[in-house]
């Protein structure tokens, strides 16, 4: 059971499953890491995973993150090929990936051409991104087996053409260890998000979706200086290697250098105890992270959504406030979210946080006769 991760996001949203895999008896968890995991720039988090105990089947180089037009293309190829001799090495019989990028897509590739069986988490979303959503799309029309978030996304995904009978509702896993988390630890901070010295913080998330450096970078320096202005703490996370991210990353380095340093914590990388932490003590979330409209919402944490990335995305629940990328709009959607106190906890569209068993149950379920062949419904 070969699963797939490829940023330190996925690899978070991922975690419930990995446990649920390695639990059941009918089941053998093999670990394929690439992407973002291998770049020192971007931390390096494939030392977090070894941390964790998982045991690692292959590292698959991919991008080099050096923000060229062509890396994404030469990481893709790089991918496939490489996660296909790890598939034969391993032999696989499943192969597990979740999402939209091209990690994802390298995996459900690599799988379908060696004829192993592809079962896909998330399918069925809506969210632009760079071409998010064609990715996601074309995983949905290789896999064998579609994992949905919500009752949307599955009705989605049988309008693709796709079997009804391959296509279950198992919620959001990324809401599995946020739903622990909270349990173990009941929510103690206050209303508005405080800290140990009172002061409230802002998470800042903003990743580059296939613009250029420069528009990235105008961005996000109107997120940071929104923030500033109205006197929060930010925990400023690294964006993901999409075009555009240098940008991104230059933002982030002038804003720090200009900040006093308690007021920034620039992070390359959380682990996701540590970040699902972070969130339940934020009293926002901001940026145009996919965490900003499932997780939060669930952690009862106000989120400002920036900018289209996220658009069409169901919402997981109405603290989510939707601006442009203008300076005067994120400031008038900062406020507004600051205003609000929702309700922690509770049932989503994405389910009740309890996705990762459901996904180890059905891909040790007994195999569906001819589900390798693949027909077209209307």
């Amino acid at each position: 059971m070969a699963v797939v991760t490829g940023t330190r996001a996925e690899y978070g949203l991922l975690t419930s499953t990995l446990r649920a895999i390695h639990a059941h008896p009918q089941l053998e968890l093999q670990l394929v890491v690439t992407g973002i995991h291998l770049l020192p720039r971007f931390g390096r988090t494939v030392r977090r995973i070894e941390r964790d105990g998982w045991p690692i089947a292959a590292r698959v180089p991919m991008q080099s993150g050096d923000d060229s037009p062509t890396d994404q293309a030469e990481g893709l190829a790089r991918g496939v090929a490489g996660i296909a001799r790890a598939l034969e090495r391993a032999r696989s019989d499943w192969v597990v990936v979740l999402g939209d990028r091209i990690e994802a897509m390298a995996g459900a590739l690599a799988a379908v051409t060696t004829g192993r069986l592809l079962a896909h988490i998330h399918g069925g979303d809506v969210a632009p991104g760079d071409f998010d959503d064609s990715l996601r799309h074309a995983i949905t029309k290789l896999a064998h087996l579609h994992l949905a978030a919500t009752g949307d996304a599955a009705r989605r995904i049988v309008r693709l053409g796709e079997d009804p009978r391959r296509v279950h509702v198992v919620g959001a896993p990324g809401l599995d260890e946020l739903r622990d988390l909270m349990e173990r630890h009941p929510r103690a901070r206050s209303l508005a998000g405080g800290n140990a010295d009172g002061r409230p913080t802002a998470l800042v998330v903003y990743h580059a979706w296939g613009r250029s450096a420069a528009v990235e970078r105008r961005t996000m320096t109107h997120i940071l200086t929104a923030t500033a202005e109205r006197g929060l703490r930010r925990v400023v996370l690294f964006p993901n290697t999409d075009r555009g991210h240098t940008g991104v990353l230059e933002a982030i380095e002038r804003h720090q250098r200009e900040s006093a340093a308690a007021d920034v914590r620039v992070e390359r990388s959380l682990a996701r105890a540590e970040y699902l932490q972070a969130l339940l003590d934020a009293a926002v979330l901001i940026g145009n992270s996919s965490s900003g409209i499932i997780e939060a919402p669930f952690a009862g944490t106000p989120s400002v959504n920036v900018g289209g990335r996220q658009v069409g995305r169901l919402a997981g629940g109405p603290s989510i406030v939707h601006v442009g990328e203008s300076l005067a709009a994120i400031r008038r959607g900062l406020a507004r979210a600051l205003q609000l106190r929702p309700r922690a906890g509770g049932r989503t569209p994405y389910g009740d946080g309890r996705a990762g068993r459901r996904i180890a149950r059905l891909l040790a379920a007994p195999r569906i006769r001819g589900l390798l062949t693949k027909t077209i419904t209307y």
